[in-house]
């Protein structure tokens, strides 16, 4: 038997410590590049997180800005589908290449209805069709007038009010204005019209400097113009902050629209959800309002039924600020296009399925709408189910579920929600804007974050560890447009989610905040600074 030799009792053992040593260490420098490289909150919270997915029961979306699947108005539709391919005069017209400004029923229907409900800001002949084009609704109808009232060498800038509703930048970018669209902040009031005067002449001199004075894709339409820059903006119930533009910013922002040669398009897609802040039986209260104010007027309501329901606006639209203002659309050299135009859309009181949508601006702005390529080659969009629309319209039918349904329903959901911020969410530092709004509207409350979190992270953290969905600040930022950011707000939505849902999600928001509150305290990650209310500080 042999005995050891001296490399197996002194040098093997030498060798595999040293191999021990080196592995070693090797694991604490790939430790250490990882430390570095990944983002600091991965090491803090995922282990924990697939522990907390497993202990979740329900996901609660509260990002999602649709219509609830629960408050739409199926049986009423197939009625209203039954009617019209029951009867061959109409669904001829319905199943054949529609006129290019949409089904005329419709459209009279629509001018009717938005005359009853703008009744008290419209001259006294109201609306009428002359003024309406048909859409696919108003991401489609962003689209054709972009196609129709812009060049992407002459039209100089895409200035988007922000925060913004973030699926309508592909639509600017498909258009040819990547990389050429500026957000403009919000204040109390709306829109920052200094702020958007300043940025539009800086725009204007670098125009002027590279010979940008005429349109170059689209010269010598008679049917058309293009404008100088396009303004977007969600003036009431705004998506996502929720904010509604004053009177005066409204009167403000349509005069600045005329002296800089811009068209401001409106998405007024909210504004048939409105109701007092304070009611506590909102379909009572208003419909009370209503009738008083329409017996008043000796107006007689355009639908059998609709009296009783309130059907008038808080705040005239951007579009009847300019029909009225100093003259309007046709005063004297002015080009008869007008400055503003109305995006409206059934898909927030319909169902956004039926894709069906209107535009209102001057007739001349109607009509160029209507003469969009893909319309004169297919059609007037939605032309069958047009006429679905039509019925519930003209009916009143429509009307009467806002009312009695939608309406009642939000009303509730929203005050649901807003107890449970105020329960959970403010005691820690959370914020709400235009806290004294008498009429409260839309989809959307938009929160800002207390010291110390950060909205990507608690969007990330609160899926992550409490299964619920929530839209960070980042989402609305203006891409190419560094000065404005939100990473320190939120969105919820109040219209998705049922009832039992929004109080949950809430509360688990509120939970994960808690945590990461106490996290930041100890050090444990980032903390940013609050972005700066004032809209001079981001000039």
């Amino acid at each position: 038997m042999s005995h050891p030799s001296i490399f197996h009792i002194l040098i093997l053992p030498v060798i595999q410590a040293l191999l021990i040593c080196l592995g070693l260490g090797l694991a604490i420098f790939v430790l250490i590049v990882l430390l570095l490289v990944l983002p600091h909150e991965y090491f803090i919270y995922q282990p924990r997180a697939m522990a907390a997915l497993k202990s979740t029961e329900t996901q609660i979306n509260l990002l999602k800005g649709q219509p609830s699947p629960y408050l739409l108005p199926a049986d009423l539709l197939k009625n209203a589908a039954a009617k019209v391919l029951d009867d061959r005069d109409i669904y001829r017209k319905a199943l054949v290449y529609g006129p290019d400004p949409g089904y005329e029923p419709l459209r009279n229907s629509i001018a009717k209805w938005l005359t009853a409900f703008y009744q008290r800001h419209l001259p006294s002949d109201g609306t009428d069709a002359r003024r309406i084009c048909i859409t696919g609704g108003a991401s489609q109808n962003l689209g054709c007038m972009l196609n129709v009232y812009t060049d992407p060498w002459y039209t100089r800038t895409i200035w988007i009010v922000a925060p913004a509703y973030f699926l309508a930048f592909r639509i600017f970018e498909d258009a040819g204005f990547g990389g050429r669209m500026r957000a403009v902040p919000e204040d109390s009031e709306g829109v920052d019209i200094d702020f958007l005067r300043e940025e539009i002449q800086k725009s204007e001199e670098e125009a002027r400097k590279e010979g940008r004075d005429t349109p170059m894709y689209k010269p010598g339409r008679q049917r058309a113009k293009c404008y100088k820059h396009v303004i977007y903006c969600v003036p009431s119930f705004a998506n996502p902050s929720s904010r509604t533009m004053s009177l005066d910013r409204r009167r403000d922002l349509v005069k600045l629209a005329r002296e800089v040669d811009a068209l401001v398009v409106a998405d007024d897609v909210y504004d048939f959800l409105q109701w007092p802040a304070e009611a506590e039986e909102v379909e009572r209260i208003e419909g009370r309002i209503w009738a008083e104010e329409m017996i008043e007027k000796k107006v007689k309501p355009f639908m059998d039924g609709v009296l009783g329901m309130k059907a008038t606006a808080h705040l005239p639209r951007l579009v009847d600020v300019d029909r009225e203002l100093e003259g309007g659309t046709e005063r004297e050299g002015a080009d008869g296009f007008g400055n503003a135009c109305s995006n409206g859309s059934f898909s927030k009181i319909a169902g956004p399925g039926i894709r069906v949508g209107w535009v209102e601006g001057s007739e001349r702005f109607a009509y160029g709408v209507s003469q969009t390529g893909t319309t004169c080659s297919g059609g007037a969009p939605s032309q069958l189910t047009s006429t679905y629309v039509h019925e519930l319209v003209n009916g009143g039918k429509l009307q009467e579920f806002i009312q009695h349904t939608l309406r009642p329903a939000y009303a509730k959901r929203y005050k649901l929600l807003m107890k449970a911020i105020e329960e959970h969410l403010l005691p820690l530092g959370f914020s709400l804007p235009q806290t004294d709004r008498k009429i409260i509207g839309g989809y959307f409350t938009w929160l800002s974050l207390p010291e110390g979190l950060k909205a990507d992270i608690l969007a990330t953290r609160a899926k992550a560890d409490a299964n619920v969905i929530i839209a960070p600040g980042s989402m609305f930022e203006v891409p190419g447009d560094d000065g404005l950011k939100f990473e320190t707000s939120i969105r919820l939505c109040w219209a998705y989610e049922d009832e039992e849902k929004l109080e949950e999600g809430v509360k688990r928001i509120g939970e994960v905040a808690r945590v990461m509150l106490d996290e930041a305290e100890k050090g444990e990650f980032v903390v940013v600074e609050k972005e700066r209310d004032n809209a001079a500080e981001f000039k």
